[in-house]
């Protein structure tokens, strides 16, 4: 489990494909305080450590063939930045949401704008999933727990203050871009039980 809170921006530095699965070589700062088997979050999607580099601050995780169709690890390459956040512990403040690392859908940037001191991002996403979201209610994008300023059928908005988008990778996310949505686990639920009952 995560909080969508997230501790620092790795960078890419090699990109391995293996058959239909793609192995990602991330240089992380924590890297010497992980080990194998452990469980990291790039840009919100739950990955397992499986080899680390230590002397080169990198380790290694592989994203298999169901994880690249549905989210935007296979539009990364060398030097892209994602998101990082290690698993939550039980002893710590849940200074986010609830996020599981599994990503629901994809969506499109439509807009990036500054707005007096903050920013402003749109994202448009396929309705077909039946995937909602709500105002005021949790949203995480590429990893980010954020709370919904609008909501639309397929569209939403978020506002970013300063911190957030000097730590994480809003600041170089622009409209075009594909970003990875985990829509709020209550819920999907709460949606789930009132289909189930008509």
């Amino acid at each position: 489990m995560f909080t969508g809170i997230i501790e620092e921006v790795g960078t890419i530095i090699n990109i391995e494909k293996d058959k239909t699965n793609i192995h990602f070589d991330v240089k992380a700062n924590f890297t010497s305080e992980l080990k194998i088997d452990q469980s990291v979050a790039h840009n919100g999607v739950c990955l397992t450590v499986v080899s680390m580099d230590i002397p080169n601050s990198s380790y290694r995780v592989t994203a298999i063939d169901e994880t690249l169709k549905k989210t935007n690890l296979g539009y990364l390459e060398i030097d892209s930045t994602v998101n990082l956040e290690r698993g939550a512990q039980i002893n710590s403040r849940l200074d986010g949401h609830i996020v599981q690392g599994h990503v629901d859908q994809i969506a499109v940037c439509t807009k990036a704008e500054t707005q007096d001191g903050s920013w402003i991002y749109s994202f448009e996403y396929d309705s077909s999933l039946n995937n909602v979201t709500i105002e005021k209610g949790s949203i995480t994008v590429n990893g980010v727990s954020l709370t919904v300023v609008d909501s639309g059928i397929n569209t939403f908005s978020v506002a970013i203050i300063p911190f957030t988008y000097e730590h994480t990778t809003f600041n170089t996310l622009k409209k075009g871009d594909t970003v990875n949505l985990e829509f709020d686990v209550i819920g999907k639920y709460v949606k789930k039980l009132m289909e189930l009952r008509g």
